[in-house]
């Protein structure tokens, strides 16, 4: 018997999703870099599943995909809280429908992580001036952390990612450690905190000792200006807290708008990244080891296709 075409297997969907369930099940959880990629059609995603009167709904796929990306992937990052404090309404939406062992690596919205706006047109009339909220802990609190409560059992981790710093900003990294001390200590408990940095030179004994002081995970980061992964991982040190979190973004010396250019739509690996790669297994391997949560986030702009990076470096059992 022949299945509907609606129920015909994706053979990247049908390998990989009981990989990362057996993964998941040992408290190793792979997501991806947000998830509304067209380019992901017919390999992750049911492209029938998205079509009204025939024809494919760009609309229908961004609101309906999530539930699908949920029947391949235990995990996602959402990027999209970065730029806001989203409303009680959006959460509600958002959960809606997953299921019930599904988690968000959720980044903290850039209100709480920017020290000084950005000079460009997004930012309006504030952009160049220093923010006012910058490691605000009541804000993060009573605008991110309370009204997620609800929905505490799918958040996987909380990531305060912090852009790259000037000499302006912070004229040596002691400066940064002090403010960054005084805001941990001042986060609410019952979330896992996990702090991304941008600046190499904060890759030293006395930022990984700060975040071990308050159990906050270092975040292994694929990045343009920053030690490659498979580097990273090596530093002992920077093993701060029971749990692990990585993302890989970018491969070193690329800008996020040239990675944009080259990979788009993202539907096939172009350029593998063996570094990143190594590391990302030195991760699992390191989290199955010691019976440690891992939560890897995998951006398509890292090689082209995050589905397929994250199916080449899981093994195959």
């Amino acid at each position: 018997m022949t299945l509907p075409l609606f129920d015909q297997p994706l053979p990247m969907k049908a390998a990989l999703g009981p990989r990362l369930r057996s993964l998941a099940a040992r408290g190793v959880y792979f997501g991806t870099s947000s998830w509304k990629y067209e380019g992901w059609l017919d390999s992750i995603y049911t492209r029938r599943r998205y079509e009204t009167r025939g024809r494919f709904s760009r609309k229908k796929f961004e609101t309906e995909c999530l539930a699908e990306y949920a029947e391949t992937f235990p995990a996602v990052c959402g990027d999209f809280s970065f730029y806001q404090f989203p409303s009680p309404d959006y959460w509600q939406r958002l959960f809606t429908g997953l299921p019930p062992d599904f988690l968000f690596g959720f980044k903290v919205p850039e209100a709480i992580t920017v020290k000084t706006w950005p000079s460009h047109a997004r930012y309006g009339a504030r952009g160049g001036s220093d923010n006012e909220s910058f490691l605000d802990a009541g804000l993060f609190q009573n605008a991110f952390a309370r009204p997620l409560e609800p929905y505490h059992p799918h958040v996987a981790v909380m990531i305060f990612e912090f852009g790259t710093f000037s000499k302006q900003q912070y004229a040596s990294p002691d400066l940064f450690y002090r403010d960054l001390d005084r805001f941990l200590a001042a986060l609410p408990g019952g979330y896992r905190y996990a702090v991304e940095v941008r600046n190499r030179e904060f890759f030293e004994p006395a930022y990984f000792d700060l975040l071990r002081s308050h159990r906050a995970a270092h975040v292994f980061n694929a990045w343009t200006r920053v030690p490659p992964l498979d580097q990273q991982t090596a530093i002992e040190e920077a093993y701060t807290a029971d749990f692990i979190v990585a993302r890989a973004l970018l491969s070193p010396g690329r800008a996020y708008e040239q990675a944009v250019r080259k990979f788009e739509p993202y539907e096939r690996i172009q350029e593998p990244n063996e570094g990143a790669r190594q590391g990302l297994r030195r991760l699992v391997a390191r989290a199955l080891g010691k019976k440690q949560l891992a939560f890897l986030f995998v951006n398509n702009r890292l090689e082209g296709n995050a589905p397929g990076t994250i199916q080449a470096v899981t093994p195959d059992d």
